[in-house]
C-alpha cells in the first residue's frame, strides 16, 4: 500500500526549478508514495513575506494547512525553505490558541476555511529515511551516482520538529542516502549554512558572497557534485555561481542539482540527463 501525502512541491518549482517538478512524482511513484496536490496552495513565504507582514504569512501557511487537513493528510514537500517555513509557522499556530483562534477567524471570513491543527510537514528526506527505509531505496536504485557528492541541507529543516530524526546540529541524513546511491559523501562545514535567499533582491552583493563561500568550501573538499535539499538554495547556487565568482574572486565552478534530480537519475527516469551530468562533471572546469 502506498505511503499517501498532500503534496507542496515548494517555492519555484514550477519556474525557476522546474526540474524539480518534473523529477518528484517519478521518485515517488518508484518509491510507494502517493502525491495528493494541494491544488492552489501558496508559497511558504520563504522568509520573505514575513518580513513585510508575519501575519499574512501565517494565514497564507494556515491555509495550506487547512486544505492538507480536509484530505485527511499531512504534508510532503522536497523543499528544505517550504518544510523549515511550514513547520515554523505550524508550531507558532498550535502553541498558541489565541493566535489560531485569530488566523482562523481570517480564513473563515476570506475563503470558509479553518484549521484545527491536525496535519504535520514532512520533507521528503526524512520521508525516506525515517518512513520509507534505505534499504527499499537501495531496492530500486539501477545507476550508481559514483562520484563525491556534497550534500547541502541549508539552515531552514535544521530546527527541532523539522528534520524527522535526524540530529538538527550534525544531521547526516543526506549523507546516508548519497552513499546508498553509491557516492562518496563529502565532509564539510557549509552543508547547512544559509546562502542568503530571502536578501536576494535587496541584499545581493552578501548574497553572492554567501554563495560563493559554499560552492568554493565544496570545491575545496572535493566535491565532484552538490545535491541540494532545497529548491531555493539549489536555484542560487546554480544560476548565481558565475556572478558570485565573478563578485569574490572564488573558484565556484561547480554541477548542482536538486535531491529530486539525483534519486531520479539513480532510479533511471532520466538516464539521458544522468548522461549529460556525467560528460558535465568530467569537463567542468575553471
Amino acid at each position: 500500500m502506498a505511503v499517501k501525502y498532500a503534496y507542496h512541491p515548494g517555492n519555484v518549482a514550477h519556474s525557476s526549478a522546474i526540474e524539480v517538478a518534473e523529477t518528484m512524482p517519478p521518485v515517488a511513484r518508484s518509491l510507494g508514495i502517493e502525491l495528493i496536490p494541494l491544488k492552489g496552495a501558496t508559497s511558504c513565504g520563504a522568509g520573505i513575506i514575513r518580513q513585510a507582514s508575519r501575519r499574512l504569512q501565517l494565514t497564507l501557511n494556515a491555509r495550506t494547512f487547512a486544505m492538507a487537513e480536509a484530505l485527511g493528510l499531512e504534508i510532503i514537500t522536497p523543499c528544505a525553505a517550504t518544510a523549515g517555513n511550514l513547520n515554523e509557522d505550524l508550531t507558532m499556530l498550535k502553541d498558541d490558541p489565541n493566535l489560531l483562534a485569530e488566523i482562523n477567524e481570517v480564513l473563515q471570513r476570506t475563503c470558509s476555511m479553518t484549521f484545527s491543527g491536525e496535519t504535520g510537514v514532512h520533507h521528503l528526506l526524512h520521508v525516506i529515511v525515517d518512513e520509507i527505509g534505505l534499504e527499499k531505496l537501495e531496492a530500486v536504485a539501477k545507476n550508481p551516482i559514483d562520484f563525491n557528492v556534497a550534500g547541502f541541507y541549508g539552515p531552514n529543516i535544521q530546527q527541532a520538529g523539522a528534520c524527522g530524526d535526524d540530529d538538527v546540529y550534525d544531521p547526516d541524513y543526506l549523507e546516508q542516502v548519497i552513499a546508498v546511491l553509491g557516492g562518496s559523501p563529502v565532509d564539510w562545514e557549509s552543508r547547512t549554512q544559509s546562502v542568503g535567499v530571502p536578501g536576494l533582491f535587496s541584499e545581493e552583493p552578501t548574497v553572492l558572497r554567501q554563495t560563493a563561500a559554499v560552492l568554493s568550501e565544496a570545491k575545496s573538499e572535493g566535491a565532484d557534485l552538490i545535491v541540494s535539499a532545497c529548491n531555493l538554495s539549489h536555484s542560487v547556487l546554480d544560476i548565481y555561481q558565475g556572478k558570485a565568482s565573478r563578485t569574490t574572486g572564488l573558484a565556484t565552478n561547480i554541477p548542482v542539482i536538486h535531491l529530486t534530480e539525483m534519486l531520479s537519475y539513480s532510479m533511471g527516469h532520466h538516464n539521458t540527463r544522468l548522461a549529460q551530468l556525467r560528460t558535465r562533471i568530467a569537463i567542468i572546469g575553471d
